[in-house]
């Protein structure tokens, strides 16, 4: 199984170190790149649901999305940097993460289902072994090609993406399928009556959490409330962006709100009529219903995965202007910019594997918050410094800091989250808490291009400090959050 990890890491690496460079080398100015990346927050927020619901319903469960995905990745890194305009890097962008979130949500149901209480450490510890290996590997591809086996690094005549990055990505295609088609044939699925009792076992095992639970009839009212509320805020939002000709990205986050709105209307509409055991009613109930620390995990959420997201859109444009002080994106010294910038993201993949030993042990000498806090100071501080540091070698101190943090975010916030649940329903909010991941991300898609327009006078730079503010508000965030520590 963890061999499909290691293609599906191959393929989120080489996105997050590369897309931009596409981007920008097919013509994208640096203000436009934030909304041309929301195929990555829109993909998980549509694509991770449906795939969930449909993988319990399928005779054979899971293969089939396996197999989709597979070959839906296996198109987009084939085609992405041969394209010829930047609308179809920007469509094959959309099929990869489509592609990424088919299979990821099976792949951790896999976890939940074939591992028991006592071997899941075992198996996640393994699992992310092959997700950082496969990062390291895929991020630094380019600069391999290009600095130890001579691949061209600047586009030949008539291309427009240099070969290093054409056959990085080749390479990555293929270890996603390959990788994917081992998972298929080698792993086994158990029925679904099985699994059933597997889960009811570990649910009988779980501490049951202090949690009040409010029906949809008496969440009514709340519903109507807030459905208004947020749909007013909505369409006052829109209103404004229309009159004063603000940029258009910005109608994504009032569309969003207004429909957030229309689902709690819609909600309380079917809770009204006595349609409560819909799906609808019951995600909608399950998140009005959220446990305290859920809700303050997700402002520390928020503000860490803006930050990353920021790293990812405009890392590149920010070292190769303020670093390597081009941006000409023809020249070799911009694609030995961006090559670098490969290697830092593989720097902090990698840092990031090895923390994850590290930080159980500094939570069990202070606390998770207080762990986790540190790490976010330190990742902030190492975006931060981007803007001081004029060596490129010296980056790479910057990017271990910031792998400290990706370390922390990717395990910290959940392990405070799984104490603070109620049992039977860890799987459901586990689910819900991926929109505190994807709305940041959406909100930064929306934004950024019109704060490094109007704000940053397009130095992208500012971006990045930004990204390691937000990362400070994390930190100071998250040590308001009630930790249930079982210790």
């Amino acid at each position: 199984m963890n061999f499909g990890f290691l293609g599906i890491q191959f393929g989120f690496a080489l996105r997050n170190a590369n897309v931009s460079r596409i981007f920008e080398t097919l013509g994208a100015k640096v203000d436009s790149i934030p909304i041309l990346w929301i195929a990555v927050p829109v993909t998980g927020l549509i694509m991770q649901p449906i795939f969930s619901y449909l993988g319990n319903k399928t005779w054979d469960r899971r293969r089939t999305f396996f197999m989709l995905s597979a070959l839906l990745a296996l198109l987009a890194l084939l085609v992405m940097p041969n394209s010829p305009s930047l609308w179809i890097a920007v469509g094959m962008l959309w099929i990869m993460n489509a592609s990424i979130n088919i299979s990821m949500e099976p792949f951790h149901s896999f976890v939940d289902d074939i591992f028991t209480t006592k071997q899941r450490t075992r198996g996640v510890a393994m699992q992310s072994f092959f997700i950082g290996l496969g990062a390291v590997i895929a991020s630094g591809l380019p600069y391999m090609l290009s600095e130890w086996l001579g691949v061209a690094n600047v586009a030949e005549a008539g291309e427009k993406i240099p070969p290093s990055v054409r056959v990085a990505f080749y390479l990555g295609g293929a270890v996603f399928f390959l990788s994917l088609c081992w998972t298929i044939f080698r792993i086994k699925e158990y029925p679904t009556d099985q699994l059933k009792e597997f889960e009811e076992e570990n649910i009988q095992s779980q501490r049951m959490s202090h949690f009040i639970y409010r029906t949809p009839v008496e969440l009514l009212k709340s519903f109507f409330q807030q459905g208004f509320i947020w749909l007013l805020a909505g369409v006052v939002f829109s209103s404004l962006i229309f009159l004063q000709g603000w940029e258009k990205e910005l109608y994504v986050i009032s569309v969003g709100l207004a429909a957030y709105g229309l689902i709690h209307l819609i909600t309380a509409w079917n809770t009204r009529q006595g349609l409560t055991r819909n799906k609808l009613v019951e995600v909608m109930t399950d998140m009005m219903n959220m446990p305290k620390t859920m809700k303050q995990l997700a402002i520390v959420q928020f503000f860490s995965w803006f930050a990353f997201f920021a790293l990812w859109i405009y890392s590149t444009s920010a070292v190769t202007s303020h670093i390597y002080g081009t941006t000409d994106t023809t020249t070799e010294l911009y694609n030995k910019g961006v090559n670098w910038v490969g290697i830092l993201f593989a720097i902090y993949n990698g840092f990031a594997a090895l923390m994850a030993f590290v930080l159980p042990v500094l939570a069990k000498a202070t606390s998770r918050k207080m762990a986790h806090a540190i790490s976010l100071v330190i990742g902030g501080i190492g975006l931060m410094s981007f803007y001081v540091i004029k060596n490129p070698n010296l980056l790479l101190i910057s990017m271990a800091g910031v792998g400290i943090a990706y370390a922390s975010i990717l395990t910290m916030p959940y392990a405070i989250l799984t104490d603070a649940l109620p049992a039977g329903k860890m799987r459901i909010y586990r689910r819900i808490f991926i929109l505190f991941i994807v709305i940041p991300q959406i909100f930064a898609a929306s934004i950024l291009g019109l704060l490094t327009k109007s704000l940053f006078g397009g130095h992208a730079i500012y971006v990045l400090v930004l990204g390691g503010i937000s990362l400070l508000i994390a930190a100071v965030s998250v040590l308001f959050v009630d930790d249930i520590d079982p210790r």
